[in-house]
């Protein structure tokens, strides 16, 4: 069957491929529209395949609520370059992974992938595949974490930071424009401070044991009798607290309070309770060893 060049674009309009691998698949299915997209789509497969060998450092954390504003998501997507972090495409394939973990609460991002995507009758596993197809980059579904009650999400610079943090207050107060600022400060304050523990409870008993015994050598090492210095220790603790617990942090709007006594003090004046739950914190690429490449030898490279 002859194909025409209006073929190879109607092909390339419908799968976002190159002109050149749209011509190469028409040849390959003797001019069969269906064949020749099931041609790309195995193409696509063993590409992804092939791509899944290489570093995806950049991409996006985005965090989003459903609209009632009950369930809410932080999610961290991959990709192998910023350009196509910015592509509408990928931002919107990212939205999609997160209301679909929204509505169907999947326990990982291996059971995350065999869900039904939202709004579409594809997998998500297949989606992701069209789009390293289309999109031409190895692309990854990283983690994410899902919160149900009062939540709200904080995306910082683009993309680069997503939180989401959980509350525990009355509905009433909750829907009140009070609440929602302080509930952005809160979020604001995780995303530029980093707090590894929501409180001192939450800090393992290894962890501190171990900082005790460094900050004893410490007090040893500078001349104080180790008789004593148990109890310097002790007052020393409370500053390794106050730079790891979010609720023990400096307010970063206001240094004279703490988190904790900023969610008092709001609290007191919206007339109820609220309480710092739980928070997620993705950094876009956190702990992935990006590869440098020498731009220059590249480009000579395909010359060559």
């Amino acid at each position: 069957m002859a194909f025409t060049a209006k073929d190879v674009a109607a092909l390339r309009e419908k799968t976002g491929c190159g002109m050149m691998d749209c011509k190469k698949a028409l040849e390959a299915s003797s001019g069969n529209m269906d064949a020749a997209i099931d041609f790309l789509r195995e193409k696509g497969l063993a590409a992804a395949t092939k791509k899944a060998g290489r570093i995806a450092a950049e991409g996006v954390a985005f965090a989003c609520l459903n609209e009632e504003g009950t369930v809410g998501v932080d999610i961290e997507v991959n990709a192998e370059t910023d350009f196509v972090a910015k592509n509408a495409d990928f931002q919107h394939f990212v939205k999609v992974c997160a209301d679909t973990v929204i509505e169907s609460n999947p326990a990982d991002v291996e059971a995350l992938l065999q869900c039904k995507a939202s709004g579409s009758d594809q997998t998500v596993d297949a989606m992701l595949k069209d789009k390293i197809l289309t999109i031409g980059e190895n692309i990854k579904i990283r983690r994410f974490k899902r919160f149900e009650g009062v939540v709200a999400p904080y995306i910082h610079a683009a993309g680069k930071i997503g939180v989401l943090v959980k509350f525990d207050t009355s509905a009433e107060i909750a829907a009140k424009e009070e609440f929602k600022e302080y509930a952005k400060n809160i979020a604001m304050q995780i995303a530029a401070i980093s707090p590894q523990y929501l409180d001192q409870k939450s800090v393992p008993a290894d962890v501190v044991e171990h900082e005790k015994t460094i900050l004893k050598e410490q007090i040893i090492n500078d001349g104080k009798p180790a008789a004593i210095a148990d109890k310097i220790v002790t007052g020393r603790l409370g500053k390794f607290f106050k730079e790891i617990c979010l609720l023990d942090q400096a307010y970063v709007k206001d240094g004279d309070l703490s988190v904790q006594q900023y969610t008092e003090a709001t609290a007191k004046e919206l007339g109820g309770s609220i309480s710092i739950v739980d928070y997620v914190r993705f950094e876009k690429g956190e702990g992935i060893e990006k590869r440098e490449d020498n731009f220059a030898e590249e480009i000579a490279s395909m010359v060559k």
